[in-house]
C-alpha cells in the first residue's frame, strides 16, 4: 500500500505541473494567442500528434522527461507583434495568459484542502485554522518522529512512524493518547525494562525495553547531546472533520501556508545576507526533499500525500507571483515595466534583453535547484 501511495504521490505531483501549464495553454487560446505545442514531460520527445480545431489547431506531445510539462506559443518575446503571437497580444491578455497557471495552482490547492476538511485533514501546523464549532477529530495518533541512534529504543527495534499504542511498566499498562505521555511514562521506570507495543504496516508488535539509567540521562545534560531514557520523539498526527465550515477552513489553512511561506522565504534571504547558509538551508526543500516527503507520506496514510499535494500547489502559485524572471511572475512584470516605458516614451525591451535577463534566471534557478539537491541529500542520508 505504501508503494502504491508513494507512485500515486509523485504522478500528482507532476501532475501539478501539467496543471500549472493547461492554465496557460486555455488562457491562452482563449485570448487569441497560437499554442504551438502543449507538452507533457520535458523533451526529448517520445510521441507526438497534430491536433487540429478551429483555432488552428497545437502539437500535442509526450515527452521523455517526465518531470512537469510547456506549453509553447507563438512570438513568446514581448518584441514579438505578428498576429496571435504572445508579444502582440494586450497587456490584459497577457496578464491573464501569464497568471492562468497560477489561478490553476490556487484552484487545486483549495479544492483539495476543501475535500480534505470533509473527509479528513491531517494537522500539518501548529495552531492549524478549523472553525472549532465544526471540527471533529477522528484520528489522533502518537508516532515515532526520530530514533536516536544506539539508543535502547533502536536496539529493541523501533522507527520512525511507528504508532505508539500502550506502554507497559511496573506491571501496569497505561493506554498512550497524547506524545507528552511518552516523556512522563518513561521517566517512571529510570534502568528498568517497559514494554512498548506499537502498530507497524498494520501489524502490531511488542519491543522490550531496557530504559536508561536516571544516573546515565542526568550525566548528558551538560554534553552537546543530551539523552532521554528511551531516545525517541514522539509526534502526534491529528485528522480532523468539518461539514459546512470546509471551505472556510480550506481557505483559512491557505492563508496559514502562504504567511509561512513567506515567512520562511524571509528567513532565508536574511540568512543568506548574515552568510549563516545553514539557517538559510533549513528554510528550503527541492525535488529531492518533497520526494522524502511523499515516501514518509505512503507510510502515514492517504491524507497526508493530498494534504502535502495541496501544500504544493499553494506553494507552486506563491513562488510564480514572485519577481524571478525565469518563473510567470517575473516574465509579467518584465513586461508591465517594459510597456510602462513605452507609454513614458522610452523604448519597449529587445528580444535580445528579454532573453538574456530570462536565461540568466534560468541559469541562476538551475543553480539554486543543485544546491538545494545537495542540501536535502546531506539532510536525509
Amino acid at each position: 500500500m505504501s508503494v502504491f501511495l508513494l507512485i500515486l504521490g509523485i504522478i500528482l505531483f507532476v501532475g501539478l505541473v501539467v496543471i500549472h501549464e493547461f492554465g496557460h495553454f486555455i488562457a491562452a487560446r482563449r485570448n487569441g494567442v497560437e499554442v504551438e505545442e502543449f507538452g507533457i514531460g520535458f523533451p526529448p520527445r517520445a510521441w507526438s500528434r497534430k491536433i487540429k480545431d478551429s483555432k488552428g489547431g497545437f502539437l500535442f506531445s509526450l515527452n521523455w522527461l517526465p518531470i512537469g510539462g510547456f506549453v509553447k506559443m507563438k512570438g513568446e518575446s514581448d518584441a514579438a507583434k505578428e498576429k496571435g503571437s504572445l508579444g502582440a497580444a494586450t497587456t490584459w491578455s497577457k496578464t491573464k495568459i501569464m497568471l492562468a497557471g497560477v489561478i490553476m495552482n490556487l484552484i487545486v490547492a483549495f479544492g483539495l484542502l476543501t475535500v480534505l476538511a470533509w473527509t479528513g485533514m491531517p494537522q500539518f501546523i501548529d495552531n492549524q485554522y478549523t472553525v472549532k464549532s465544526d471540527t471533529k477529530t477522528v484520528r489522533s495518533d502518537v508516532v515515532v518522529s526520530y530514533v536516536e541512534e544506539t539508543s535502547p529504543a533502536a536496539k529493541a527495534g523501533l522507527k520512525t512512524e511507528d504508532k505508539i499504542i500502550s506502554v507497559k511498566g511496573g506491571g501496569k499498562t497505561t493506554t498512550v493518547q497524547d506524545a507528552s505521555q511518552i516523556p512522563e511514562l518513561t521517566k517512571k521506570y529510570p534502568g528498568q525494562k517497559i514494554a512498548i507495543t506499537y502498530e507497524r504496516d498494520g501489524t502490531t508488535k511488542t519491543a522490550n525495553v531496557q530504559l536508561r539509567s536516571a544516573a546515565e540521562v542526568e550525566k548528558s545534560k551538560n554534553t552537546d547531546n543530551p539523552k532521554g531514557y528511551l531516545g525517541i520523539v514522539p509526534g502526534e498526527y491529528k485528522i480532523v472533520r468539518s461539514t459546512w465550515s470546509a471551505p472556510i477552513t480550506a481557505a483559512g489553512v491557505m492563508l496559514q501556508v502562504t504567511a509561512l511561506t513567506f515567512q520562511g522565504l524571509g528567513t532565508a534571504l536574511t540568512a543568506v545576507f548574515q552568510g549563516d547558509g545553514a539557517k538559510a538551508s533549513e528554510q528550503v526543500s527541492g525535488p529531492l526533499g518533497i520526494i522524502f516527503l511523499l515516501k514518509y507520506g505512503s507510510g502515514v496514510g492517504f491524507e497526508f500525500i493530498l494534504m502535502l499535494i495541496a501544500i504544493i500547489s499553494l506553494t507552486l502559485a506563491i513562488m510564480n507571483v514572485l519577481p524571478i524572471p525565469a518563473l510567470d511572475g517575473g516574465r509579467l512584470y518584465m513586461v508591465l515595466l517594459s510597456r510602462l516605458s513605452t507609454r513614458l516614451g522610452g523604448k519597449p525591451m529587445s528580444q535580445e534583453m528579454e532573453e538574456k535577463i530570462v536565461g540568466a534566471s534560468f541559469v541562476f534557478l538551475l543553480f539554486l535547484i543543485i544546491l538545494i539537491t545537495v542540501v536535502d541529500v546531506k539532510r536525509f542520508f
